[in-house]
Order: C-alpha cells, then sequence, then structure tokens
C-alpha cells in the first residue's frame, strides 16, 4: 500500500493533539539517563502497565534499554525548562540547574514533578521509526501539582473548566 501523505501535513495534525510531558530516567551502569517523551500512556491496571515511545535515532535509548529499572516522572506545569533540558543532545542533563535524587533501585527521581512511577522493563517493541516501551509499574507516588502539556509545539499548564 502506498502513502502519500505529507510529513509536515501528519506533523501539523499530531500537534492539534494536547500531551502530557514525562521525562524517562534510569541509572544503567551507575550512570544517570533520561529522555523527555509526550508518548506516554496508561496500557493496563491489571498489571499496572504503562507505555511510551522513543525515537529509535536517540543516543539516550541504547543506555536507557540496559537498565533494570526505570522511573516515569510526570512533570508539573512550570517544568517546561527541565523538558526542554531533556529533549536536547550533548548536554548533561543531570547537571545543575536539574534537581533530582535515587530512588529504589537507585534510580534517579526528578524533584517537585506530579507524579514519580517506578517500572521494571516488560516488552519492547520495533514499530515504525520507533519503539514501543511498556514498563510494569512497581511503585507509585503522587503530588497535588498540576501537569505540564504539550500541544502544538509548546508546552503549556492545565486549566480546568469551572
Amino acid at each position: 500500500m502506498t502513502i502519500s501523505l505529507d510529513t509536515d501535513q501528519f506533523r501539523t495534525a499530531l500537534a492539534q493533539h494536547a500531551a502530557g510531558v514525562v521525562i524517562v530516567t534510569a541509572k544503567p551502569e551507575g550512570v544517570p539517563v533520561g529522555l523527555t517523551a509526550t508518548s506516554f500512556s496508561s496500557v493496563s491496571l491489571d498489571p499496572p502497565l504503562v507505555s511510551f515511545y522513543v525515537d529509535q535515532s536517540s543516543t539516550t535509548w541504547p543506555w536507557l534499554r540496559l537498565a533494570d529499572h526505570f522511573a516515569v516522572n510526570v512533570l508539573a506545569g512550570h517544568q517546561h525548562d527541565l523538558a526542554t533540558r531533556f529533549a536536547r543532545r550533548g548536554i548533561d542533563r543531570f547537571a545543575t540547574p536539574t534537581r533530582w535524587r535515587p530512588g529504589p533501585h537507585e534510580t534517579p527521581l526528578l524533584e517537585d514533578v506530579s507524579a514519580h512511577l517506578i517500572c521494571i522493563p516488560h516488552t519492547t517493541v520495533e514499530i515504525g521509526d520507533h519503539t514501543l516501551v511498556v514498563g510494569l509499574v512497581t511503585a507509585a507516588s503522587t503530588t497535588p501539582a498540576r501537569p505540564l502539556l504539550y500541544h502544538r509545539g509548546q508546552y503549556g499548564r492545565f486549566l480546568p473548566h469551572n
């Protein structure tokens, strides 16, 4: 089957969907690594599974896939600078001003986020130019902070209807 969809038109259409923003972190071989993802989703309640996609050209993914645990850090509305930092290449993402602490299994946990989910890798599947990563959630914690959203190439905050 031949698809003639214009790539720019496809990206523009996808940008209409607002997405939550997470940073996935791990510490394989004693080195903290992390990346920003807007493709995070719940998969199942029983067992508790979550997922995200990683571009196969990611330089972080080869390291992240080595970890026996990873954390999903659900960013709070004020953390757009952190999202941008973890999306950049060629920098130490965990250096100042990033604030983090070791969590269970030495998994890096970012400070002031809306939620932390500690996961064990469950399944990975190569799909198109991305890899689907599914994690089994073993622990979760939340704060009352509202989430960071990504829409039309910009970060924003959630405001409920009154």
